[in-house]
């Protein structure tokens, strides 16, 4: 599962956290409860976000006396609604961050706690209305799709055949495979013999990557899309003990994808970040803005980033599931 959202401008992370994330200035609580509605652990990624999370809670609640983190996770839109509304009614939160399950069915549950003065962040899946929320913040998909492009294309210099697996048909797999796409061409010696779902599955990648290892005598790279579909490649091209695969390159710095860039690894060489840090990131820049009264930029974009064994450690968090 992933969540998608519509990035209309990029904000530097470290700069907005420099200049104190300020757009707007109101007189700063005693006492900043801050609820925060997150997905159940389902998988590698939401798991990564409830890790974030509470990363998040005991870091800051350690360093502001003032202020209280209450993490709550659902499995279900109805129970995340349930949640927001028990977050205000019962622990008098004055400020929300939330990842929405879906957005059309949160939008009316979120905009009616903003309306009784809850201070709203939303997270990398957009509400239907924007003015259910006061922030958003999210990470740069059109990024996701054209660092693997800039990156294969630099690799194969300009020559050479790939396939794509795709992740699930939605607006956030069009972002990255349009951007992808549109760098891509830009090499007319590459030629992209194929792009399929794999739905962000290992097993669904495993498949598909079968299928094309039988029709393509020749394949120099693979763009995955996803971490986890990039297992499934792997295994499939080591059954097939085909040797022409350069790179698989997948997406989202998964731990284990950054410590095959840390060793050295024949096939996967880079990745790009997408990391279920942002929560952390967005919970963070939310916590001190409000202790300062402040608000946060409408929008904040947070880079995605090339991952190479130059800097691949920054990205590398061992304790993190994900």
């Amino acid at each position: 599962m992933r969540f998608s959202h519509t990035p209309l401008t990029r904000i530097a992370l470290a700069c907005a956290l420099a200049a104190g994330l300020s757009t707007s200035h109101a007189a700063a609580p005693a006492n900043v409860t801050l609820g925060v509605a997150i997905p159940t652990a389902t998988h590698g990624f939401t798991g990564g976000i409830v890790w974030w999370a509470n990363q998040a809670k005991k870091e800051l609640e350690a360093a502001n006396p003032g202020l209280k983190v209450i993490v709550k996770t659902a499995a279900s839109t109805p129970e995340q609604a349930n949640q927001v509304q028990d977050l205000l009614v019962v622990n008098k939160m004055n400020a929300l961050v939330i990842l929405p399950l879906e957005s059309s069915s949160l939008t009316q549950p979120v905009s009616q706690v903003k309306n009784k003065g809850v201070y709203v962040t939303v997270v990398d899946r957009g509400l239907t209305n924007p003015a259910a929320q006061n922030a958003y913040v999210a990470g740069d998909n059109a990024a996701f799709g054209r660092l693997p492009a800039e990156y294969l294309a630099k690799r194969l210099n300009g020559k050479g055949n790939i396939v794509v697996l795709r992740g699930m048909p939605s607006t956030i797999d069009n972002e990255r495979v349009n951007a992808f796409n549109a760098e891509i061409k830009k090499y007319p010696g590459i030629k992209v013999l194929d792009a399929k779902y794999g739905n962000w599955n290992r097993d669904d990648a495993f498949k598909v990557t079968q299928d094309y290892l039988t029709r393509f005598k020749a394949i120099d790279a693979v763009w995955a899309a996803d971490d986890d579909m990039a297992i499934g490649v792997l295994k499939a091209i080591e059954q097939a003990r085909r040797t022409d695969v350069k790179e698989v390159f997948g997406g989202a710095g998964a731990k284990f994808a950054v410590k095959k860039v840390m060793d050295g690894d024949k096939l996967v060489q880079a990745d790009v970040s997408y990391s279920p840090k942002f929560i952390y990131d967005a919970i963070k820049m939310t916590a001190n803005a409000r202790l300062k009264g402040e608000a946060l930029p409408a929008r904040t974009i947070i880079p995605s980033v090339l991952i190479t064994r130059d800097n691949a450690r920054q990205f590398y968090f061992p304790e993190s599931p994900y």
